[in-house]
Formats: structure tokens, C-alpha cells, sequence
């Protein structure tokens, strides 16, 4: 639970935490777009393109003086999905004709394979709440479950052999694609950190304002996304409370049956959602009580002003995102 970053807030006394929240937000637009249309090959200048923009972003995370291990932390809840996404691109991603094959590996999937698999993946499940880095040991099961099928003789109860082939191609697509989504979780993580739910609130209302004219309901929109923002670390705290309160009792979330894990799973989602509409009913008398009214015209306290800062961030921000865009052009005419 600890591992979401996405909603917390880092004070710190750094440029992006000053940065106006609306050139923030568009910046962070452009910079996402120009992630996305880079386009998934093996050339060097695509490359050399996404590495450029991996290395802003690390830039980005040191110079906000927020702890790039906080960042970093955020990509445990995706990394088992991740890392299953790499294996399967890898192996079975469809190559072109000039592809080089780097390795190629004889798999036999025997029922003496298929027994010492089994045995792998028991002994995981028992050990891995005792092991602390998880996800490595979680890498190791993985190659432990290709290396038997490759080691074993292929005499003892052979049910199907097949050819694990890996390509250059395949290997530099796989890790362009992880890379481009691990970018992606550092650069909305990175606004959420440095930007209040407030200031976060106050942009995207600014932004959404001309869509005032055809009777959008901007400031509704603006405040459910920063509440929805603002509280998901307050509901994630709640569910650590009421996971150790649990445990404290006896209960083990990572052991028992199936049916056993979907009443635990249970007595963990009522008390949340139980919780989570007492805060939300505590939440609108407060708001209540000091005269919020959907849809009212309401003033700030504090007054954005645009910076020479601010300017040449977003400026920034643009000319990346256009040279991203004129590279799908250019760059074909001379490969």
C-alpha cells in the first residue's frame, strides 16, 4: 500500500514545486504526448529520443529535491504485470526478416518438468513473505521455471517441446515499451509530488475554463478529480491502520485457502468503505459549513502570476514535444 505515490504530496522549497500549476499541468501534457508518438523501433534516433527524454526526467525528479527512491517506489505495484509483459514480448513478438537471433533455447515441457515446477512455484508461495526483495526473488522463480524445462532430460514423460528464440529486435522493443510506461508513472507521480490539491484543483479549472461556454460544469470536474487525488493516500493510511489492527488479531493476509483470503479481503473492504463515506459526509458538512455551493462563482486567496520561469518551462516543454513530432517525419527520409 505504501508503494502508491500517486496523490501524495513532498513539500519541499524547490523550482517545480514554485512552478504555476497550470503551465505544470501542460507541460506535463506534452511531455506525455511526446512520449507516446515516439515511435516503437530499433533505429538510434528513436532510441536516443526516449533516452533523452528518460534522462529530462531524472533531471526533472533531483532538481525538485524529491527523494528519486520515493519515485522509484511507485513502480512495485506494476512490476510483476511489467515484467510478465517484457517475457512475453520477448519470445513471441513477431520479427521482421533482418532481425538477429541472439539466443536460442530448447525447452521440454516433461512430466518430471511439470513435477519440479510445481514444487518451484509451492516453495515460493511458503518463503516469499519471508524474503525482502520480493520482486527479485520473484525474477529468480521465473528463470528457475524456463531453466528446468531446458535442464531436465527430454526422455522423462516428454508431453511437448518448443524453442524459446530471442531476437535483437524483440529485445530492444520489450525495453523500449517497459521503458516508455516507466516514464510515464514518473512523470504523474512527479506532479502529484510537487503540486498541492489545491494549486492541482485551481489549474485544472483554469485550464477547463473556456469549456465554461458551452455550460460544462468545470469547477464540479476540477473539484471531484482533486478530492478524488487528495484522498487517495488518506484511504491507503486508513487500510494499513486496519490491515495491522487485523494482524494484530491474527490475521494473515498471505496465507490460507481461497475461500479463507476472500473473507479476509471482506472484513479489510467494509470497514473501508464504511470509512470512506464517513469522510466523505464529514468532508461535505465541512465544505457545507463554509458556504461551498455547486456551481456558485467563487474568488481564490491566492492570485497565480506568471513568471519568466513558468514561461520557459512550458516553452521548453513545447519545442520537445515539436521536435518529437517532426522526427516521425524527418527521420524516415534518411534511414
Amino acid at each position: 500500500m505504501n508503494n502508491i505515490v500517486i496523490g501524495q504530496y513532498i513539500p519541499r522549497d524547490s523550482w517545480l514545486h514554485k512552478l504555476d500549476p497550470r503551465y505544470k499541468i501542460m507541460g506535463l501534457i506534452f511531455l506525455l504526448v511526446a512520449l507516446f508518438i515516439i515511435p516503437i523501433r530499433t533505429e538510434w534516433p528513436y532510441l536516443a529520443m526516449l533516452g533523452s527524454l528518460t534522462v529530462l526526467i531524472f533531471l526533472l525528479i533531483i532538481t525538485s529535491k524529491v527523494p528519486i527512491l520515493k519515485v522509484i517506489r511507485g513502480f512495485r505495484p506494476v512490476m510483476f504485470l511489467l515484467t510478465f509483459t517484457f517475457i512475453i514480448q520477448i519470445f513471441y513478438y513477431n520479427v521482421g526478416a533482418d532481425a538477429n537471433l541472439l539466443a536460442s533455447i530448447d525447452l521440454y515441457f516433461t512430466w518430471a518438468s511439470l513435477g519440479a515446477m510445481i514444487l518451484i512455484l509451492v516453495f515460493y508461495f511458503i518463503t516469499k513473505k519471508y524474503i525482502k526483495l520480493g520482486f527479485l526473488y520473484f525474477l529468480v522463480v521465473v528463470f528457475g521455471l524456463f531453466a528446468v524445462q531446458h535442464f531436465m532430460p527430454s526422455n522423462w514423460g516428454l508431453i511437448a517441446s518448443y524453442k524459446a528464440n530471442l531476437y535483437d529486435e524483440a529485445l530492444i522493443r520489450s525495453g523500449f515499451l517497459i521503458l516508455r510506461i516507466l516514464n510515464v508513472i514518473m512523470l504523474t507521480s512527479l506532479l502529484t509530488l510537487t503540486t498541492m490539491t489545491t494549486d492541482l484543483n485551481h489549474g485544472i479549472e483554469s485550464l477547463l475554463r473556456p469549456f465554461k461556454v458551452i455550460k460544462f460544469p468545470v469547477d464540479t470536474l476540477a473539484m471531484m478529480l482533486s478530492l478524488t487525488l487528495r484522498y487517495i493516500p488518506t484511504l491507503l493510511e486508513e487500510t494499513n491502520k486496519i490491515m495491522k489492527a487485523q494482524a494484530s488479531r491474527g490475521v494473515d493476509f498471505n496465507e490460507g485457502k481461497l475461500k479463507d483470503k476472500i473473507g479476509q479481503m471482506i472484513s479489510l473492504l467494509i470497514p473501508i468503505f464504511i470509512i470512506s463515506f464517513k469522510r466523505a459526509e464529514d468532508l461535505s458538512n465541512a465544505m457545507e459549513a463554509r458556504g461551498y455551493e455547486i456551481g456558485a462563482r467563487r474568488t481564490k486567496i491566492d492570485a497565480y502570476k506568471t513568471t519568466f520561469t513558468d514561461v520557459f518551462s512550458l516553452l521548453v516543454a513545447i519545442l520537445i514535444f515539436g521536435a518529437v513530432l517532426a522526427s516521425r517525419f524527418v527521420i524516415p527520409l534518411y534511414l
